[in-house]
């Protein structure tokens, strides 16, 4: 089955953790030689942050790349500062996953909210953001639906509009849910960098 597939690549993966400002951050090394770093919530054991980073044929590291959080900016300093103040009033995207959903936000949206709609693309296995006016148009993949080769269905998915915010909800099938909890179970095993289990709590 495609869902035991990705929970034993995790099993197999190289973990490190830390619990450390009330999150447990857990470091993924791959056979491979990708990584992946997360972070959860000790409280909630909500994901908070997932970022990738490779290495190419050379053995030269890529900069991380996030999936789930903030996204984080590669410029630095004053010059970093400027740019990001330019691309302030630009449409920021990012996933910020809750307990039963995955979700998605689009800030500095400023259209009416009956411009929007978003759809399933089946034959590409991806979401799909459009407005009437022709004035913001995106294409996006649940990586996690792909990991455990799940199809999508129109029906899990909803959104809402508000404080130029877009707000893209996909309901979690029970299958992922399921694989969630089981991660769950098997990251409280990970001993962390003090030498505690990783559901314990910091002091």
């Amino acid at each position: 089955m495609a869902v035991p597939g990705w929970l034993e690549r995790l099993r197999a993966a190289e973990k490190t953790a830390l619990l450390q400002d009330g999150k447990r951050k857990v470091h993924y090394l791959f056979p491979d030689g990708k990584e992946m770093a997360e972070e959860y919530d000790v409280k909630t054991s909500g994901l908070l942050v997932r970022k990738w980073r490779v290495k190419n044929a050379l053995g030269a590291v890529s900069p991380w790349q996030t999936e789930v959080g903030e996204p984080t900016h590669p410029c630095g300093g004053v010059l970093g500062s400027e740019l990001i103040k330019e691309s302030s009033s630009n449409p920021i995207f990012m996933r910020k996953d809750t307990k039963m959903s995955f979700q998605w936000r689009i800030r500095n949206l400023p259209y009416p909210k009956d411009v929007y709609s978003v759809s399933v693309d089946q034959s590409e296995r991806c979401l799909i953001v459009r407005t009437t006016n022709k004035k913001y148009y995106k294409k996006f993949s649940i990586p996690d639906m792909d990991r455990y080769q799940l199809p999508l269905n129109s029906s899990a998915l909803n959104f809402a509009y508000a404080n130029c915010t877009l707000i893209i909800t996909y309901q979690k099938p029970k299958e992922v849910l399921d694989a969630e909890e089981e991660l769950q179970r098997e990251l409280r095993k990970v001993k962390t960098a003090n030498g505690q289990n990783g559901d314990c709590k910091t002091q």
